[in-house]
């Protein structure tokens, strides 16, 4: 039976897994809504029943050794989700005990682009660097800093967070509570935004009029 880990990315819109050995080996991916669920635990529920079913598809059976996190605003060191701008539940959530409860399997967790940029250091196109920085672009805009072969977390674990640089004083309010924040303007949200402003200053035709703020997404922009 082979050693594979489970990982999780949890983003604003959908939550994608799947199944990896050390390797980098994937044995099966699936994606569920994040936004879709009134509380953390109706929406653990159902990322645990996806991940079950997935796991009971395979053609061969995996020894799950452990699970990985990545989710915006992660506290690496607390195992904690912390007032995620992007995710519907607010406050605190205590997600690796949840999850490890849940599933009977141990559990870390990181932010999502720091995840990514570990795995692009270790089976991507960082592969062999040392020194480099992941953004990554979705419902917000996050970022991985890798110095000298190691994440950057800081004292508090939230070192890093491009996203949250103020841009333009007095800008567009972010969920995190601030003005004007990056991810406002440059993040798949932000694009739409843009679009929108756009269509209200302007006359020019454009399809785009024809879509609700919620209908559209950054592929039809692009």
């Amino acid at each position: 039976m082979k050693e594979a880990v489970i990982g999780i990315d949890i983003g604003g819109t959908f939550t994608k897994f799947g199944m990896v050995d050390r390797a980098g080996h994937s044995y099966g991916e699936g994606s569920i809504s994040s936004d879709k669920s009134e509380t953390i635990d109706e929406f653990l529920s159902q990322l645990f029943d996806a991940i079950q079913k997935l796991m009971a598809s395979l053609p061969e059976k995996l020894d799950i050794k452990g699970i990985g996190i990545g989710a915006p605003n992660s506290n690496y060191y607390k195992g904690t989700i912390e007032n995620a701008a992007n995710l519907r539940w607010k406050g605190t959530i205590h997600i690796t005990e949840k999850v490890s409860q849940l599933f009977g399997l141990p559990c870390v967790l990181t932010n999502d682009a720091n995840a990514a940029a570990l795995g692009e250091m270790i089976y991507g196109a960082a592969k062999g660097m040392k020194d480099f920085v992941v953004i990554t672009l979705g419902t917000g805009l996050g970022s991985g800093i890798v110095v000298n072969g190691e994440v950057v977390y800081g004292h508090d674990g939230f070192a890093g967070e491009l996203g949250h640089i103020i841009v333009r004083p007095n800008g567009r309010e972010c969920g995190c509570g601030l003005r004007g924040c990056l991810e406002t303007y440059v993040s798949a949200t932000g694009i739409k935004r843009t679009v929108f402003k756009l269509l209200a200053d302007y006359n020019a035709k454009s399809e785009l009029r024809s879509y609700s703020f919620d209908e559209l997404t950054a592929e039809m922009i692009s």
